[in-house]
């Protein structure tokens, strides 16, 4: 047996590191529209990559099979969160709250 773990995911959350809230209020849904679909005048996000709320504030859940499938899109979306300064955590720490 394997003791491998099913791959987590990351949240970003809409907060900058000083607390404050991050702007353009639709920035969740803009990054994950990277890999939406558009179908019968719906919008169709990922599994991937998809917008989400934690706490009140608008966060982007990245899943790490991203890496795996799109390296250059997970590569910048994390250095995005990296920019603007948001929070970065992990779906477990999400749990812990």
């Amino acid at each position: 047996m394997t003791d491998e773990k099913k791959p987590s995911k990351i949240i970003i959350e809409g907060v900058t590191e000083e607390g404050e809230t991050f702007r353009p209020s639709d920035w969740a849904e803009r990054v994950s529209g990277n890999l939406s679909t558009f179908k019968n005048h719906r919008i169709y996000y990922s599994p991937l990559l998809r917008p989400s709320y934690r706490g009140g504030n608008r966060c982007v859940v990245l899943d790490e099979k991203l890496k795996e499938t799109n390296p250059e899109l997970y590569k910048h979306i994390l250095d995005f969160a990296k920019q603007n300064k948001l929070k970065i955590c992990g779906e477990d720490e999400e749990n812990n709250e």
